[in-house]
Order: C-alpha cells, then structure tokens, then sequence
C-alpha cells in the first residue's frame, strides 16, 4: 500500500512534471480520500498514505501554480467499488448507506481537475465530516474514527 499510494505517485509525479513545467501547462488529478483528513485505526496504513497524497498534492499545486499548472487531490468518502471486499475479505459488505458510483466520483474529481481546485470532496456530508475534524481535539478525532470504522464491520 505504501509503494502504491507514496512511492508510485511521488515516481509518477517525478516522471511527468518536468515536461508540464517545460510547457508551463497541465493538470494532475491525484485520488486521496476522506480518509486523507484523520487518523484511522483498524485501517492505519491505508488512512496515513492517503494523509501523504493529499499533504503532496496540495503541497505541489501551491509550487506549480507559477507554472500554469495545478493538482488537484480527490477525496471521495466510501464509493461503490470493489474496495471493501478487498479490504475486509471476499464476501463481508460495508454497512452504509447508498454510495456514489466510481463514474459518478471520477466525473467529480475530473470537473473539479479542470476547475483547478486543489482539494476536491464530492458529497455534503463528506466535506462536512473533513472540514469539521480540524475542530476536535485529536483524541477525540481517533476515538470517533475507530467507532466508524468498527461500526462499518
């Protein structure tokens, strides 16, 4: 998880960058995740790599803004996909209600890449949950995260 989410998007980055800053144009849509805003235990190295890709994304698109470029950091909540039995095991579903589609989720991040917006959280109640955390004491932030996590089983 850590050579996906860190090492392959910092290569990756480090591979196409130098042409975008050649040309002083183009877009970089990277997929972090609500989980990008919290720690999360039960899930802690997947929720700490995403906390890299969206700390670099915002990072870079704040470096290469002077260059006509931006990155764009997409953060979507829990999507419909195959993600959760991957992660849980064949067989066992998340609890939760209706999720937004991966079409629906990539359309957001696309429109939000070509807006140039650096952070970008489809759904009300996921931005909510991600502005409203860097208000609560850490503990507390963790605690509520084990709870959702655990209650998701």
């Amino acid at each position: 998880m850590i050579n996906l989410n860190v090492m392959a998007l910092a290569h990756l980055t480090r591979l196409f960058l130098p042409g975008m800053i050649a040309r002083r144009s183009g877009k970089i849509l990277n997929v972090a995740s609500t989980a990008s805003f919290q720690p999360g235990p039960t899930m802690s190295v997947y929720f700490a790599t995403k906390a890299f890709v969206l700390s670099f994304s915002e990072a870079l698109n704040n470096e290469v803004a002077e260059y006509g470029i931006s990155v764009t950091a997409l953060c979507p909540g829990s999507t419909e996909s195959g993600f959760q039995s991957a992660a849980l095991g064949e067989g066992r579903e998340v609890k939760e209600r209706k999720l937004p589609s991966a079409k629906e989720v990539a359309g957001y991040g696309y429109r939000a890449m070509m807006k140039g917006k650096a952070v970008a959280i489809p759904g009300f109640r996921n931005a909510l949950m991600a502005t409203a955390v860097r208000f609560m004491p850490r503990s507390l932030v963790v605690r509520a995260a084990r709870m959702i996590q655990e209650s998701k089983l």
